[in-house]
């Protein structure tokens, strides 16, 4: 007897569902807590129906009869899904949060069931075995041998208990990743201190406003009240600029103590880490791996941990001697200037923006102030639009707060103007939205089986910079500046992709520290002088910016180099470590210390839970991978000499970048791609002398 639904029933549309709705765009105005359930019992439906109809004998070992059935019930599925996550990472409230919670099991059974699939699995490789795969275009090719990897690595080969367990694990390690990135959440959330105005004496003055505005929010009504936050657009500029030492320790002891056992018992991550990699290692020896770092390489271009390793600790060898240094220095002038004869955690970006100023002899709030958001996003886009052909419109959108736009994205030619994506764009911080800046696809390009022809594009472009304060346009940092050039470097590579196979359009089936190379890459726009002259107005007198002070920003552009450098290191070696080492589950923090002993040149303070709230590792993609980051600036720094070379507006260069790279996607391995547009494989020496390094 066959229970499950029936198909035909199961596509009637639901118009009061708008997680059901067939339109163009999502309506993110429209989704609540109560649509996720009942979308999904459809939406699984369908695509449960459409497995068991793929791996029946009606459905050819062809690869385009397997994508109409499959690919299009399954695509369905993971945008509705999409949107869910979405909105719980930039819109989260109690109900969402719970409404994903309950349903998140439901999806990784499907998912975890679809990936292992042995029927599936026999059918892909009859499609690879049959002639007609000779025939395949290379998207098609690159798309099926990723898909038999997939299988193999989603436990496709596995039998009986291991099968089951393997299974198991997945909805376990999916459920511990969502508690751990809310416990973050909540933390952060959970801080609030009120102080009067005077405890913030040289603090920007944009920012103690926006520290007023918010304490009057939440009915502090006193003249001169503040209220301080763990939010990045707080956070930061008060551990940079407040005099207030005291102050100082104590907003940075809660920054570094979230979700920790310093904290509330229901939000400490020790115990969802350690099952974490536990559950790791596990996946890994059931699949026949030593360890998950190895697990985690098989689809990235590094080829081994150890290789990894090597990489990192060669960079913290080069970086050593000018971090001493830099360091030395900064004691030296925390202990002169600033009468911190013992310089603290606490201390170090205080006495940091302090030594910046008084050797290139400008502020963070001095740039800041040219920096507006308006002029910074019409810079941005004049940039794209020279460089790749395009242009960029601002449209009208369902969206999930009023800050958010939303943008289309056309291709210019002889013909006239064409669509080929779009973009929402969420630039600010605000209450129930996860810190950090991110990229994540709405939608993917893609030619449809289904006969509805070209689905273009649709990225989320996720930042968290400071809101407005009263009539005033939003300011930037420098920093804020690179990090919006970083997200749209990853959403040129989703959007601007001329694949059309769902499974390597865009940024889909690019190997994971090669992510990375196009956001990178776009970060070196942001210390080009013609590029900053469009990018920069005066918030008051309406000037760009001025030579001179571009000058001292170059000359401080590899500023604490070195220290940073042995940072990132320490930070992708912990990770490699804690999925390497069979034994790192037993006591996270004692690795982390382990490995600040080996690289750090300052031991951490005794209190500092940084793995407690490293998203990346225990709720992101990057567990065993955070490395990608300095793997990628090797690629993008070399590749960004091309544009030193020819000339950074240069539309030839522009336009062999965006073919061999942007358009190419992950029809093609990484390093093929790379040496299309440099005509060889990378170098380090451009990275390292972009770091001041070499």
């Amino acid at each position: 007897m066959n229970d499950r639904a029936d198909p035909s029933l199961l596509l009637q549309p639901l118009p009061d569902n708008p997680l059901l709705d067939r339109s163009e765009l999502p309506a993110f105005d429209r989704i609540r807590a109560e649509h996720v359930a009942p979308a999904l019992d459809v939406l699984l439906g369908e695509a449960d129906a459409a497995l068991e109809r793929a791996v029946g004998p009606e459905v050819p070992p062809d690869y385009q009869a397997l994508s109409a059935v499959l690919d299009v019930a399954v695509e369905r599925l993971n945008r509705a899904w999409g949107h869910v996550r979405h909105l719980q990472a930039v819109a989260d409230n109690p109900a969402l949060r719970a409404a994903q919670g309950e349903q998140q099991q439901r999806v990784v059974e499907f998912t975890t069931r679809l990936g292992a699939d042995e029927r599936l699995y026999a059918k892909y490789k009859a499609v690879a075995a049959s002639p007609q795969a000779a025939q395949l275009n290379t998207a098609r090719r690159k798309a099926l041998d990723d898909a038999l990897r997939d299988f193999r690595l989603g436990g496709a080969e596995l039998g009986g208990a291991d099968k089951q367990r393997f299974a198991q694990i997945q909805e376990r390690c999916a459920e511990l990743s969502q508690r751990f990135g809310e416990h973050v959440l909540d933390a952060t959330e959970a801080f609030e201190l009120y102080v009067d105005e005077a405890r913030l004496a040289g603090v920007p003055p944009d920012v103690l406003q926006a520290a007023k505005d918010d304490a009057q929010a939440h009915g502090r009504t006193e003249p001169g009240v503040c209220r301080l936050t763990l939010k990045a657009p707080c956070v930061i500029p008060l551990l940079q600029y407040a005099h207030d030492r005291s102050l100082r320790e104590t907003v940075f002891r809660a920054q570094a103590t979230r979700a920790s056992e310093f904290g509330p018992a229901e939000q400490d991550n020790t115990p969802l880490m350690q099952e974490l990699l536990v559950l790791r290692q596990e996946e890994a020896a059931l699949l026949g791996l030593d360890s998950f770092a190895h697990l985690s390489l098989v689809p990235k271009m590094a080829e081994a941990p150890e290789q990894v390793l090597g990489f990192l600790r060669d960079l913290a060898r080069r970086a050593r001697p000018y971090a001493e240094k830099e360091l030395a220095r900064l004691r030296a002038h925390a202990a002169s200037h600033l009468d911190l004869a013992e310089l603290q955690p606490w201390d170090r970006a205080y006495a940091s923006e302090h030594l910046k100023q008084s050797l290139f002899a400008f502020s963070g709030t001095e740039v800041q102030q040219y920096f507006t958001e308006p002029t910074v996003l019409k810079g941005l886009f004049r940039l794209i639009e020279t460089l790749f052909g395009v242009a960029i419109r601002q449209q009208d959108a369902p969206v999930w707060h009023p800050s958010v736009r939303y943008y289309g994205l056309h291709r210019v030619g002889p013909q006239g103007s064409e669509p080929v994506a779009a973009f929402y764009l969420d630039l600010h911080a605000r209450p129930g939205k996860q810190q950090g800046a991110w990229m994540d696809d709405a939608r993917q390009r893609w030619v449809r089986p289904d006969e509805q022809g070209l689905q273009l594009p649709v990225a989320h472009l996720v930042c968290n910079f400071a809101p407005p304060v009263g009539e005033r346009p939003a300011l930037m940092t420098h920093d804020d500046v690179i990090t919006l050039f970083h997200e749209f470097g990853h959403g040129l590579h989703h959007m601007l992709t001329r694949v059309d196979e769902l499974a390597v359009s865009g940024i889909a089936g690019v190997e994971w520290d090669a992510c990375e190379l196009p956001s990178q890459f776009m970060e070196n726009f942001c210390w080009e002088w013609e590029v900053l002259q469009r990018l920069t107005a005066h918030v008051d007198s309406g000037q760009p910016l001025p030579r001179a002070l571009f000058d001292r920003m170059v000359a401080a552009r590899t500023f604490q180099s070195g220290l940073q450098m042995l940072r990132h290191s320490e930070y992708a070696i912990f990770d490699m470590r804690a999925h390497l080492e069979p034994g790192a589950a037993s006591n996270v923090q004692a690795l982390a210390e382990a490995v600040a002993a080996e690289i750090a040149l300052v031991p951490p303070p005794s209190f500092q839970r940084y793995p407690n709230s490293f998203t990346h590792l225990f709720d992101g993609g990057y567990a065993a991978g955070y490395y990608g980051y300095a793997w990628a600036e090797v690629l993008s720094a070399d590749a960004y000499s091309a544009f030193e070379e020819a000339g950074i507006f240069d539309p030839a260069t522009g336009a062999r970048w965006r073919e061999t790279v942007l358009e190419a996607g992950g029809s093609r391995p990484a390093m093929e791609s790379f040496k299309a547009f440099r005509g060889r494989e990378p170098q380090l020496d451009a990275m390292l002398r972009h770091q001041g390094l070499a």
